[in-house]
């Protein structure tokens, strides 16, 4: 499975993309991980878009990153802002890419929102499937993008 940037998500889907962004960006989501036996794993993390692309940075030493660099899959879940789920879900799946340029570090530090430990690992969360659910009028109304490998 291959990912693409957000950026590609912006241009193929923009309504979904800004959905998701605002309920991503900055905020508190649920990463699942796959640990190395095969079973799942959930993190909150605070993911942070910008500059076209899906960031997030961890702690060296955390399971998610030993998760992260074993294979790279991931999912990842908006919070929910209360029980009924009225402010909408956001959630989004692909392959965690490791980003040691120190040029998208600088460009990921200033898009965020908070400034990250300088020991953090930065990760760039590239995109296979977007799916979003948003309740209007008590009905769910679903949408779906998938990158097309």
């Amino acid at each position: 499975m291959t990912g693409v940037s957000w950026n590609e998500l912006s241009t193929a889907a923009p309504e979904l993309a800004a959905f998701g962004q605002e309920r991503l960006d900055g905020k508190v989501a649920y990463l699942a991980t796959v640990k190395p036996s095969g079973a799942p794993r959930a993190y909150p993390i605070t993911p942070i878009i910008g500059a076209g692309r899906c960031f997030v940075f961890t702690e060296p030493k955390s399971p998610k990153s030993r998760d992260l660099r074993e294979n790279g899959l991931f999912c990842l879940h908006c919070a929910l802002s209360d029980t009924s789920g009225s402010s909408g879900e956001f959630q989004m799946s692909g392959v965690a890419r490791q980003i040691d340029d120190v040029d998208v570090r600088a460009e990921a530090e200033g898009v965020s929102s908070y400034k990250p430990s300088s020991r953090y690992l930065l990760w760039e969360l590239t995109l296979h499937e977007v799916v979003s659910t948003a309740y209007r009028g008590g009905r769910p109304e679903r949408r779906r993008w998938t990158h097309e490998d």
